[in-house]
């Protein structure tokens, strides 16, 4: 399985989440994202419908009758309804729950920084486990390890 650590660096989270959500869906695959905070949640559905038609995601939110059909499920648990086999975790709290997938986007930023340098650590040598950690740099995002 690999961890993919995104440095937010003051990059707005919901368009990080956007162009990774976009780029699995282009490759077939599914996402569940997942944050604790329900309101967060909220602020990203209403930001991926209003990407226009030109970009818009099919996403839910978690607890709805069509859970198992969204390509792209928000969630404040890591279960999976939607059997995605990638996580994209928000908001900055690693959860263990993400190595049962096949691949986990860990987006981080500065407030959340610590925790991240903690699991990168905790990662280190974790047999089946290959970390990348990815940081912007003129605009683009750069992988530094």
């Amino acid at each position: 399985m690999r961890v993919d650590f995104y440095q937010l660096g003051g990059a707005p989270v919901e368009g990080v989440i956007a162009t990774l959500a976009g780029k699995l869906l282009e490759g077939g695959e599914r996402v569940l994202v997942v944050a604790a905070d329900e309101g967060a949640l909220a602020r990203l559905d209403r930001q991926l419908w209003d990407q226009g038609e030109a970009s818009f995601l099919p996403h839910g939110i978690a607890g709805g009758a069509d859970d198992a059909r969204q390509p792209v499920l928000l969630s404040t648990t890591p279960d999976t309804p939607n059997l995605a086999r990638n996580i994209l975790i928000a908001d900055g709290e690693w959860r263990d729950a993400a190595l049962a997938f096949e691949r986990a986007f860990y987006l981080f930023d500065e407030a959340s920084l610590t925790g991240a340098r903690l699991a990168w650590k905790l990662l280190a040598g974790r047999e089946g486990v290959e970390r990348r950690y990815w940081a912007r740099e003129d605009g683009r995002w750069v992988q530094k390890a």
